[in-house]
């Protein structure tokens, strides 16, 4: 299909605001929806990007610059963008595109992106479904059974299966961007995801979804020659469509498990056969133990799910509940942790983060592991991206998990009156070199009379008593404070 398909659509009401005739007649290969300010390492050739426009900023010139240089550096088909963020696509976005010569369509804001996603795949789909037999690479028998396939409900491994039965020993992958492997075929041996993101070599094909960057999917076979180019798309074109309608179980999951959160978000107290009506819903078993997890991003949390395996979990918008097999003796925080430079590496800008509560069972329960991750999410940095309430055993990383408005108060409270200057510096070496003296001045090249001087004016200012531990704690934290 062509972008003119689309403009031709009464139904989606889009609007060409610049494209050459030429550039208009460009095959469509699939759709990205993104709203990162640089897309490029998202987008593959032939793509339509859509985009909500929420990176803009008004009157940027260089910023419109850059996203659409990212795109025709990509071969991106077109832009799509929406005006509802804005009101109207901008001037500048308009004068880039004329530029750097990528078609520009305003999306009004009663279409939605899925809308257009949709009417895409549809329409691929479609333009295959007409084609004579002899066009097609797939069999006729072949793409009969997948058909059915995907009518019945059948799962990405038994579509893998079929689609590439007909060409042998042919090793092939449904990857996900973050190296998760979703299906494969018996012949292609297991690529762990660590290793799944350097594999070099072969064809790999993106089927887009609705989605976001953890997820994309690519269609990956490691020897260019096993299979023909046409036949590749095609069943590129059947997980697109499988995507499609995945989309909308997915979005149903998540609803529940977005309900289940929120009854374990409320004070008041719940009805016991109410939670365990939701935990079902959910798809969960009854009893637990389970887990809280709360992350900046619940997409990039489901991906991360994903990479434990069949696990049974609940995902809400950016938090999960999981079912921890007391048989299992599974380290779920390392598990995670080990897996989530991968899904940082599918969105750097983003930096996602992620805070595990301690195993629970009981709506109380459940509540306090839920404050655990939430508060343990608060204490993430990027060096630690990942941390359980269990590994918060310093009082460093308990202070991290303090508000930072909190943490300014009392830290501005009790050492407010020194100042950045000299005592606070000598505070702080003081209190590094375990109260000593000697020490404390041999490392700011001092006299130990001068030490004493100035801590003595440090107690006075602060109302502590630098001989009391109590006191000694109560500096130190508000230091790690500031």
């Amino acid at each position: 299909m062509h972008v003119l398909d689309l403009l031709q659509s009464d139904n989606l009401g889009l609007t060409l605001l610049w494209g050459d005739e030429d550039l208009l007649g460009q095959e469509v290969n699939g759709v990205t929806a993104t709203d990162l300010e640089e897309p490029g390492r998202f987008l593959g050739p032939g793509e339509l990007v859509l985009s909500g426009l929420v990176w803009w900023a008004d009157g940027d010139r260089a910023k419109a610059d850059r996203f659409v240089s990212a795109l025709a550096q990509a071969g991106a088909t077109a832009l799509l963008a929406g005006e509802e963020t804005h009101g109207k696509v901008p001037d500048e976005l308009v004068a880039a595109c004329r530029a750097y010569r990528v078609p520009l369509v305003a999306v009004p804001a009663r279409t939605s992106f899925r809308a257009v996603t949709e009417a895409v795949y549809l329409r691929q789909w479609g333009d295959l479904i007409r084609r004579p037999t002899r066009l097609f690479a797939l069999p006729e028998n072949v793409r009969g059974e997948l058909s059915r396939l995907l009518e019945g409900g059948a799962g990405p491994a038994e579509l893998l299966d079929r689609a590439c039965a007909h060409l042998g020993r042919v090793a092939c992958y449904l990857l996900t961007a973050s190296g998760r492997t979703v299906a494969r075929t018996p012949s292609a041996p297991v690529i762990p995801a660590q290793r799944a993101g350097s594999v070099r070599g072969g064809v790999s094909l993106r089927i887009e979804a609705e989605s976001s960057p953890y997820d994309a999917w690519h269609l990956h076979v490691p020897d260019a020659d096993a299979a023909p180019p046409r036949v590749l798309h095609e069943i590129a074109e059947v997980f697109a469509q499988y995507r499609d309608g995945q989309a909308r179980r997915v979005a149903a999951a998540r609803a529940a498990g977005q309900e289940l959160i929120g009854m374990l978000s409320g004070e008041g107290p719940a009805d016991p056969g109410a939670l365990e009506e939701a935990l079902g819903a959910a798809g969960l078993p009854s009893g637990g133990p389970y887990r809280l997890l709360v992350a900046t991003s619940g997409d990039a949390l489901a991906e991360a799910l994903g990479h434990l395996g069949e696990v049974p979990c609940a995902v809400g918008d950016a938090a999960a509940l999981l079912y921890e097999d007391p048989a299992a003796q599974s380290d779920v925080t390392g598990r995670l942790r080990a897996v989530w430079p991968l899904l940082q590496a599918c969105d750097p800008d983003a930096a996602p983060r992620l805070g595990v509560g301690s195993p629970a069972s009981g709506l109380d329960g459940l509540r306090a592991s839920l404050t655990q991750a939430r508060f343990a999410l608060t204490a993430t940095d990027p060096e630690v991206p990942v941390r359980g309430v269990e590994q918060l055993d310093t009082l460093a990383e308990l202070l991290a998990g303090v508000p930072t408005e909190v943490r300014s108060v009392f830290g501005t409270r009790t050492l407010g009156a020194l100042g950045d200057g000299m005592l606070r510096e000598t505070l702080e070496v003081f209190l590094a070199h375990n109260c000593s003296w000697t020490r404390t001045a041999e490392a700011l090249h001092l006299h130990v009379n001068t030490v004493h001087y100035r801590i003595e004016r440090v107690e006075t200012l602060t109302g502590r008593d630098l001989s009391r531990l109590e006191h000694k704690l109560d500096l130190y934290a508000a230091l790690r404070c500031l």
